[in-house]
């Protein structure tokens, strides 16, 4: 028993030593005793609390969290910089616990605390049981002096299919579902909004003695493997070999998420702007990717800036380059659509201090990329071309509608474009559209590919794409991090119109999720490579030499009349045409 928790008539809460002595173990949840003596039978949650205790981070974006639903990484941020946060603590409530109290006078509950630091360590412990309830003499609080064992270091060896040393994705979990290390107290290399760590073959993993299950992979042309390990005391080393379900670079094909960032969303701003290349490259290589676009965007330009350079990091390896360019986010043109920047040689617009003083619409800098030989894209395609019936219809009458009846008639209808033929649209038949019908046909349309609704156009999606790609300065449109009805309309209509527009795979890493880069990734046929280069890579994307995927999903042969993709088919006629492909899809979807 380490605490005795007193809650008198009135329910106040104090906390006192007991006889047990306070160990711990670095690295994992030590379970404690508690004993409670209820004077006021109240059945309220026993809550525990500690000042040194909750995340070691701080300045992460509401809605990162929001999107990734983990808004429970937010709550009490190390706003201050403490140093001190060591702990975590959890009143323990699976069966045979409860989550409240019984309202019994006496009785005993579990506490879980997890020590990330090992030695004599002292921390506050605190308990309540709701707002109020603390001892007006500060006697719910009590400092306790842990001495805590030291963890675990396990070494991973981590071999590819063929057996040569690569980097993987780990995550580890005991019978609770606790996640180690825990997300709250991690600063890179590992990131606190994800599960999982990454960890290159020697690397460690600091784990409590004890059975842990381990999932193990990388990425998704890699199986998710799980199994049971026994982590004793002392050193320890666990052994993995990948496994494959698919290999895209034997039959040519490279991967790349051409939009991912080291700051802003997710990353905190406290300790640092952002991570790192180090930290950036292991999460490439830990996904197979081939090819990661860090793109260095408003939040945490200053910092961020000076990891570019012309060519790819020096971190790169031949099979795995890394390289820091542009996103048009947070400054200059943004409201006219976010821009992606590869290959650039030159990072800062001529004339502009850092991220102030760029042009405010797009043409610009699309140009000035083009001139230094790079490639250009518009960055989470679909936001701002989704469908709102309303506020279309009102477009549409407001345009059309000559004799302001609020309706329009066959021969107002020829002077523009319908979602659909008069005849689908006007329901009861009475030879008028109605602004109901209109809305009405606004809304079916809206889940078809293609569809001739005319979009918002209001936020930072393919806004100014409509220009740009008929001006012969843009390369490809993204896609794979908002609806994909969205991203392929836009991209068939731009099609259809004449413009030979390459589509790429991103992620828009933390910002759209959070969970793994490469989660949207183009596949690029270069032939087999030893070395993947760049700029031809970039090339290839330009050129619509590649496929887009998730990595769960390939075409690994695609042609039409014997064409592959990225070239031309060229018919004197409309006609028929044969197209032979060559698919595959992983078995764990």
């Amino acid at each position: 028993m380490l605490l005795v928790v007193h809650i008198n008539p009135e329910a106040r809460v104090k906390v006192a030593r007991g006889p047990a002595p306070a160990r711990l173990q670095q690295a994992g949840y030590t379970p404690v005793v508690v004993k409670v003596i209820n004077e006021s039978g109240g059945t309220q949650r026993l809550r525990i609390g500690s000042p040194q205790a909750g995340p070691v981070y701080a300045g992460v974006t509401k809605l990162s969290m929001e999107r990734q639903r983990q808004e429970h990484l937010r709550e009490n941020e190390n706003t201050t910089g403490r140093t001190d946060r060591f702990l975590e603590v959890e009143m323990f409530a699976s069966p045979p616990m409860t989550a409240s109290l019984s309202g019994l006078e006496v009785e005993y509950a579990v506490a879980l605390i997890y020590s990330s630091e090992a030695g004599r360590r002292e921390a506050t412990i605190t308990f309540d049981t709701g707002q109020g309830t603390q001892d007006l003499g500060f006697r719910a609080e009590l400092p306790v002096l842990f001495d805590v064992k030291p963890a675990v270091p396990v070494t991973l060896r981590v071999r590819d299919q063929d057996g040569t040393p690569t980097t993987g994705r780990f995550l580890f979990l005991d019978r609770q579902g606790h996640v180690f290390p825990p997300q709250a107290k991690r600063l890179a290399p590992d990131l606190f909004f994800q599960r999982h760590v990454y960890r290159a073959d020697g690397e460690t993993v600091l784990l409590p003695p004890g059975e842990l299950t381990m999932f193990y992979g990388r990425g998704p042309e890699y199986r998710w493997l799980t199994r049971t390990v026994s982590i004793p005391d002392g050193s320890a080393e666990i052994a993995v070999k990948l496994q494959r379900w698919i290999d895209p670079a034997a039959r040519g094909f490279y991967s790349g998420d051409h939009h991912i960032h080291a700051a802003g969303c997710a990353h905190y701003s406290s300790p640092t702007e952002g991570v790192e290349p180090a930290h950036m490259f292991r999460q490439v290589k830990g996904e197979a990717l081939n090819v990661g676009s860090v793109l260095t965007w408003g939040p945490g330009f200053d910092h961020q800036h000076r990891f570019f350079a012309s060519t790819v990091d020096r971190i790169s390896e031949p099979l795995t380059r890394l390289k820091y360019d542009i996103e048009v986010s947070g400054f200059g043109s943004q409201a006219l659509g976010h821009v992606v920047l590869l290959n650039l040689k030159e990072q800062i617009y001529p004339g502009a201090a850092g991220s102030q003083g760029w042009p405010t619409w797009t043409l610009p800098v699309l140009r000035w990329v083009k001139a230094q030989g790079g490639f250009t894209g518009y960055a989470h395609s679909g936001s701002g071309l989704q469908v709102d019936p309303a506020a279309a219809t009102k477009r549409l009458l407001g345009q059309l509608d000559s004799n302001n009846d609020g309706r329009l008639d066959p021969t107002e209808s020829t002077r523009g474009l319908l979602p659909e033929p008069f005849a689908a649209t006007d329901a009861d038949g009475d030879g008028f559209l109605s602004a109901a019908e209109l809305a009405a046909s606004h809304d079916r349309v809206a889940d078809r590919l293609p569809n001739l609704a005319v979009p918002e156009l209001d936020s930072v999606g393919a806004q100014e794409i409509f220009v740009s790609a008929a001006l012969g300065v843009t390369d490809f449109i993204s896609a794979m991090d908002t609806e994909r009805i969205r991203e392929w309309n836009a991209w068939y209509h731009l099609l259809n119109a004449g413009f030979p527009l390459s589509a790429g795979g991103e992620t828009d890493f933390p910002c759209m999720s959070g969970t793994r880069v490469g989660q949207g990734r183009t596949y690029v046929q270069l032939g087999r490579q030893d070395s993947v280069d760049y700029p031809r890579w970039c090339e290839g994307l330009a050129r619509g030499r590649s496929y887009v995927s998730d990595g769960y999903a390939h075409a690994l042969e695609f042609r039409v009349n014997g064409k592959t993709s990225g070239d031309a088919v060229e018919l004197p006629a409309p006609g028929r045409v044969a197209v032979r492909a060559r698919v595959a899809f992983s078995p764990e979807t």
